[in-house]
């Protein structure tokens, strides 16, 4: 947020004509917030000034025929607002919701707290994940979720038997989020870590979730797969469908045990083996 002469504001991009594909892209920089104006109209805001500048520079390079437009939004508590109209949303038999609309009849219900910087559950590659889940036997096995943001998987996992979850993140600011909502839901038991994959000692286990980029799979691709114990198994989204030929390639010889797919948006659970 910037201090101007006018009160606070939030540095945004105006764009046009907005699609699935840019809001992939938007995950390489640091968006606080996306108002979908129009069906194909976004208002999308960032932390700060140099991140939004950094946008308008490098985005036109991947999108051509996008036209931005800088812009410096008035704070107004638009952020508060928005939030405050989040509702719960049923995946399976789990239900997420903001502290303000949890269900009160009996289901699996977890409390997140909606926040600028990290996931609701709202997100198709969340509610993939969480499906997913849903499908395997968790009972006394060990989960960890990289990237963890809310930590929503990682809650979600140790409520449905997990003997031991852990979500790590390189951002201090997604573990903080993600120790609030856990401090929301005391029944479920999760290890919190700021930590970089890449170097983190966590051991091996059985379910290893990584809902981040394409992009980011691929590079990631050889440490995710350390990270699995014998006949464990790999849980991947945040890859696009236009990505998924690539992102596979780089999990030979692992094959796909589950595939799901929302708007474009793709999860697959894999398990060591030749690929289907």
């Amino acid at each position: 947020m910037n201090e101007t002469a006018s009160g606070r504001s939030w540095p945004a991009l105006d764009v046009h004509p907005a699609s699935e594909s840019l809001q992939a892209a938007l995950l390489d920089y640091d968006v606080t917030a996306v108002h979908e104006r129009a069906a194909d109209e976004w208002r999308i805001y960032f932390s700060t000034v140099a991140e939004r500048d950094r946008a308008a520079a490098t985005l036109p390079a991947e999108f051509p025929d996008l036209a931005i437009r800088p812009a410096d939004i008035p704070d107004e508590n638009w952020a508060a607002r928005s939030q405050a109209s989040l509702h719960a949303i049923r995946v399976g038999n789990i239900v997420v919701a903001p502290p303000w609309d949890v269900p009160a009849e009996d289901s699996l219900a977890i409390i997140i707290q909606p926040s600028m910087g990290f996931g609701t559950g709202h997100h198709a590659t969340t509610r993939l994940c969480l499906a997913a889940l849903q499908r395997l036997e968790l009972g006394g096995r060990t989960v960890i979720d990289v990237g963890t943001g809310s930590g929503v998987l990682a809650i979600a996992a140790s409520l449905l038997g997990a003997g031991r979850a852990v979500g790590i993140d390189d951002d201090a600011d997604a573990i903080n989020a993600a120790e609030e909502n856990l401090g929301l839901n005391p029944q479920a038991e999760v290890n919190l870590l700021v930590a970089d994959m890449r170097y983190a000692d966590l051991g091996a286990a059985d379910i290893v979730m990584a809902n981040l980029t394409g992009g980011l799979l691929i590079s990631a691709a050889r440490r995710l797969q350390d990270m699995v114990a014998e006949g464990g198994r790999l849980i991947l989204s945040g890859l696009m469908s236009a990505e998924e030929h690539d992102v596979l390639a780089a999990f030979t010889p692992w094959r796909m045990e589950d595939r799901s797919e929302e708007d474009e948006w793709i999860c697959v659970t894999l398990r060591l083996g030749e690929m289907s």
